[in-house]
């Protein structure tokens, strides 16, 4: 691998330093939304067109976080050496991370938090059922529970890919620990941790007023059909998938 690296492209090398930028500021997100606390949680993202990600140090607080303490790792999760960032210790989620982009290539980025909300129905091991019509927009059914893994290997990695592989989810509970959520890129997993949050807490909060709702699986289809294809496409776009 470090061969590999030697001999980098200009392109690749302009591929990498944009993935830096983005997943450093991305973090700045997960504390905007008040996802995590201290230094916990990471964004990580693939760099297009490599077997390369980027992903936080570990240990550092989120207001120092700055590309260039950013680490590249190979999709082994092995830090590459003599890069930015290199003399530090890659998140404790790295293997984690590195499972899901080898096993799952459509993903370009991953996120983990301990939103509130979010913990509290993995702590109880119990999905979050479907029934609001947001959920149904962004996770196409309800978002699942994985195993209860423990950090420091890929064992959270193959819980990951086990419960979402074939699920329109792209947010998994992972049993006792808390959310990660996955997405075409580091800002769509992004987007996915807020949202997995919001429901989270929008669930919680009715269920304290009464029985839910079940949104029936016919219409649940139609709304992540409708958001996923149609939603916010002009009507030029509309017409040219027609």
């Amino acid at each position: 691998m470090e061969e590999s690296v030697a001999i980098l492209d200009a392109a690749t090398e302009a591929a990498i330093a944009r993935t830096r930028e983005e997943v450093a500021a991305l973090h700045g997100e997960l504390v905007r939304y008040g996802l995590v606390v201290w230094t916990g949680g990471n964004v990580s993202g693939r760099v297009p067109g490599t077997d390369l990600f980027v992903i936080k140090p570990s240990g550092v607080s989120y207001d120092e976080l700055a590309a260039d303490n950013m680490i590249l790792c190979d999709l082994d999760g092995r830090v590459i050496p003599d890069t930015a960032g290199s003399e530090r210790s890659p998140s404790s989620d790295t293997a984690a991370h590195a499972y899901v982009y080898r096993n799952m290539p459509e993903v370009g980025g991953v996120v983990h938090t301990h939103s509130t909300y979010a913990v509290a129905w993995a702590a109880r091991g119990e999905e979050i059922p479907c029934v609001i019509t947001a959920m149904a927009d962004e996770f196409g059914g309800p978002i699942p529970v994985g195993p209860f893994a423990i950090i420091g290997d890929d064992s959270i990695g193959r819980g990951i890919v086990e419960t979402l592989r074939g699920h329109r989810s792209r947010a998994v509970l992972m049993q006792n620990h808390g959310p990660f959520t996955i997405g075409v890129s580091a800002k769509d997993a992004v987007k996915a941790a807020v949202m997995v949050e919001d429901v989270a807490r929008t669930v919680h909060i009715a269920r304290q007023g009464g029985e839910l709702i079940p949104i029936p699986q016919q219409s649940i289809d139609r709304l992540y059909d409708r958001y996923q294809n149609v939603y916010g496409q002009s009507t030029d776009a509309r017409r040219s998938d027609s």
